[in-house]
């Protein structure tokens, strides 16, 4: 028996891949939407709502009777708390979740060789449900991140409990490391699919599997683009804000070593009496942006060994199929 692709092939692989997994969208669908609403509101109402509560509450002074809007503020943050963890885990568990799905059901259910054994060839099966998934992460969550950072920017300079750029939370949600980020995810959870070719166990794998990305991740970010190091007093503390690499103390040959420990004033002063200075090692806020892409490439190149190791281990699979149709 000789097998050839229909030309509709690809078509209607996709329409029967949203068919099929039509649930999961609309759940998507609707999260999606709520976040989007949240973020337009942060970066509008809710932000000037807080900013004047915080207006209000500076003008008070040392005034002992002050009125402010209080509940503005609390909301602004509220909101903008629930928005940015959102933001860190949704996109991130949508997408292992659809991998492992797109890959583990169909693979335990048999639909997967039912389409191999008519006119679909397992590699282009699977390079529609990595590509259908990964154009929609990347449109989806490109825009939440972009939301996020116009979010961001509406309360910098205005509101005194507003985030700074370098909390890890709000670095991932308001950049292109969130697209990146879920198509790690994603890659993941298909690849533990192919694996383990059960739903479940596959997402769980693969959830793991993007957290152990995303934890390397964070522990290489500050060290991918260089850093600024500011030296000072041991009376004037670490001088320099921003993403902190390293710090601590300069000895009178220059080596720069961990802070002591102390329990007491006294201990202190003789512990820091031997030291010349003090040293900050950190990324300022004019390195946002580098950071932001040289941590995107770097999870996207982790996300694209996790695509290789799909389709190989999609091929170890089905290397009996393969003989089979050569030989049909």
């Amino acid at each position: 028996m000789t097998l050839t692709a229909a030309p509709a092939d690809r078509p209607r692989q996709t329409r029967w891949l949203l068919r099929l997994h039509r649930p999961a969208l609309y759940t998507w669908a609707v999260l999606w939407l709520a976040l989007v609403a949240l973020l337009i509101a942060l970066s509008g109402p809710l932000a000037d709502a807080a900013a004047e509560g915080w207006r209000q509450y500076e003008a008070c002074g040392m005034s002992e009777r002050c009125s402010y809007d209080q509940n503005a503020i609390l909301r602004y943050k509220s909101s903008y708390d629930y928005a940015t963890i959102a933001l860190n885990v949704l996109p991130f568990l949508l997408a292992a979740w659809a991998g492992a799905a797109l890959t583990g059901r169909e693979l335990e259910s048999g639909t997967a060789r039912l389409a191999w054994t008519q006119a679909t060839s397992p590699a282009r099966w699977l390079a529609v449900r990595l590509a259908v998934p990964a154009l929609g992460v990347t449109v989806c969550t490109a825009l939440l991140a972009w939301l996020h950072h116009r979010a961001w920017a509406a309360g910098q300079g205005r509101i005194d409990s507003a985030k700074e750029w370098y909390d890890r939370f709000t670095f991932h949600a308001g950049g292109p490391t969130l697209v990146a980020m879920a198509l790690a995810g994603l890659a993941a959870g298909a690849l533990a699919g192919l694996l383990l070719r059960r739903t479940l166990p596959a997402l769980a794998v693969g959830l793991v599997a993007a957290g152990v990305v995303r934890g390397l991740t964070e522990l290489a970010m500050p060290h991918l683009w260089p850093a600024v190091t500011r030296l000072s007093t041991v009376d004037q503390g670490f001088l320099g804000k921003g993403m902190v690499v390293d710090q601590g103390m300069v000895t009178a040959s220059g080596a720069h070593v961990p802070p002591p420990t102390c329990d007491s004033p006294a201990s202190c002063a003789t512990a820091f009496d031997r030291f010349t200075g003090r040293y900050n090692t950190y990324q300022p806020q004019s390195h946002l942006w580098d950071l932001q892409l040289t941590t995107t490439a770097l999870t996207l190149a982790v996300a694209a060994l996790l695509v290789t190791g799909c389709f190989l281990v999609l091929r170890r699979q089905t290397g009996t199929l393969r003989a089979a149709r050569a030989t049909g």
